[in-house]
């Protein structure tokens, strides 16, 4: 049996995953311990046909499974059934390795004997502006607070899907993801703890993560991620903190505020100054903490606009999510579905 399956579920990324496999050419260590495991969920865009003719330069181990369009998390846990692997390590198709990835992941592994562990997501300097800036958003003590795998954060780390690993003995414990559209990860991570199992962070083993080309796509994603979070807090409220509820009040204070204006007007104009001064001044910082980290007058004047994005994003899906659980009664919260990936071209 090899030591690591690394299990990529794709659908319609034939052009992420040409990208992935190019830098998997590159990682430094042993073919002969790991496998890639693709799992495509249905693609209609010639996936089936690049992966059966593509040769490996350096010898890697490719294998391919398909099913109908069943979500993430199905595929994913059709990929840990079908794992050669001790270990199970997901990563997304628009991801890519840096050469040392998994010898860091091996290394920490055997050092630390963590049963599960994730890494972190990073940028590559390829990368445009705006993939740089919405980074930023993704990956900043003022975006996210560190818990998408910074060794600062304001939070519990919980290993995601885009660079985590679990122990086959793990899947055979616990099961697999569950069905939700956003979140399985989570939802994974945190039956993990609970089933009392030794959770780790590698910070080196970071991965190159794309995510969204666009910014349509990018309030899309985060906006799914506030209704996630609730979804998430209906079958684990410990993972509902103050902290996931500030965006939120953030939108609900600015509308707050806006009513406000029409009632006490002169009242309002002292309080839309104190936070045009707050708002400026979190604006200042993330330029050019965005400019000293990317070098980039591009990317820099890009991140206050996708950190606003992301804040309002996540507000407003959580606010949603909130209403249909708690007022309309539903039991599963459903943010973007047919317009999650933008509009076609």
């Amino acid at each position: 049996m090899i030591k690591y399956s690394v299990i990529v579920a794709v659908y319609n990324r034939v052009d992420e995953v040409q990208e992935l496999l190019q830098s998997a050419e590159k990682l430094e260590f042993d073919r002969k311990n790991f496998e890639l495991l693709f799992v495509d969920d249905g693609s209609k865009d010639g996936f089936q046909q690049f992966i059966e003719k593509y040769k490996s330069e350096s010898g890697l181990n490719i294998r391919a499974i398909y099913q109908e369009n069943k979500g993430p998390g199905e595929a994913r846990n059709n990929g840990m059934l079908n794992a050669l692997g001790d270990y199970f390590i997901y990563v997304d198709s628009d991801c890519m390795f840096p050469p040392h990835w998994l010898k860091e992941i091996d290394k920490e592994v055997v050092k630390n004997n963590f049963d599960a562990f994730g890494g972190p997501d990073t940028f590559h300097p390829s990368f445009s502006p705006l993939l740089k800036a919405i980074n930023y958003s993704m990956t900043s003590l003022i975006g996210t607070g560190g818990t998408r795998g910074s060794k600062k954060s304001v939070g519990k780390f919980y290993p995601r899907s885009f660079n985590m690993g679990v122990h086959r003995r793990i899947f055979e414990h616990i099961g697999g993801m569950n069905k939700l559209r956003h979140g399985q990860d989570m939802d994974f991570s945190q039956r993990i703890y609970d089933a009392g199992y030794k959770v780790g962070l590698i910070p080196d083993a970071f991965v190159y993560h794309k995510r969204r080309t666009s910014l349509a796509k990018f309030y899309r994603q985060i906006f799914n991620w506030g209704v996630a979070r609730i979804n998430l807090a209906q079958k684990h409220p410990s993972m509902l903190k103050p902290v996931h509820l500030l965006p939120a009040m953030v939108v609900l204070g600015i509308i707050a505020l806006a009513l406000f204006t029409l009632l006490v007007p002169s009242t309002a104009k002292i309080l839309w100054s104190l936070t045009g001064i707050g708002y400026t001044l979190v604006v200042i910082w993330a330029f050019f903490e965005a400019f000293m980290k990317y070098k980039s007058l591009a990317a820099a004047l890009l991140s206050p606009i996708t950190l606003n994005i992301q804040v309002f994003a996540y507000g407003f899906g959580l606010i949603k999510a909130l209403w249909q659980t708690k007022i309309l009664g539903k039991e599963e919260a459903r943010g973007f579905v047919k317009g999650y990936y933008g509009k076609k071209k």
